[in-house]
């Protein structure tokens, strides 16, 4: 039985722990691509966005979220009412029908993060709780672009 070089299994361990960083899974429920962006310092509140995919028989929904660097997260909705921009908080969460998936991201579903306990620095990794009503809880690692960024590129989960 062959072995592999030290440095090939070593890398491999890099690869594989960063792809288990951006995607989790609870039941049916697999949560993919968390991101958000980086924050000014003094900023007390930053987006979050997932997509998030049901591949179950039987609807879930969204129910809540945590952060450790937060003192509050909410899920929101924005939207567009005769060119006026309206944020709303979602208090019965986000409905995740079977065999579908639904995206957080600007311009609509979201979650917000307030009362942030420091910056958001671009590269960094935080660790964000989604609670779902069936699925039950999955923490999941949301990766912090630039400041206007508008999502990870193509090809990256």
């Amino acid at each position: 039985m062959s072995r592999l070089p030290l440095y090939l299994v070593a890398s491999l361990s890099i690869v594989l722990a960063a792809n288990l960083a951006w995607a989790a899974e609870a039941g049916s429920i697999l949560v993919e691509t968390g991101w958000s962006r980086a924050t000014p310092k003094g900023a007390q509140v930053a987006a979050g966005y997932v997509t998030i995919k049901n591949s179950g028989d039987e609807p879930d929904r969204l129910v809540s979220a945590s952060a450790d660097f937060a003192g509050e997260t909410a899920i929101h909705q924005m939207s567009m009412a005769g060119g006026v921009m309206r944020m709303r908080p979602v208090p019965d969460g986000v409905a995740i029908p079977p065999k579908s998936t639904v995206k957080l991201e600007p311009s609509g579903y979201h979650l917000m993060f307030m009362s942030l306990t420091g910056p958001l620095k671009e590269s960094d990794d935080v660790r964000v709780k989604l609670t779902f009503e069936h699925a039950g809880s999955v923490e999941v690692s949301f990766h912090v672009l630039g400041i206007g960024a508008q999502g990870p590129k193509k090809g990256h989960n």
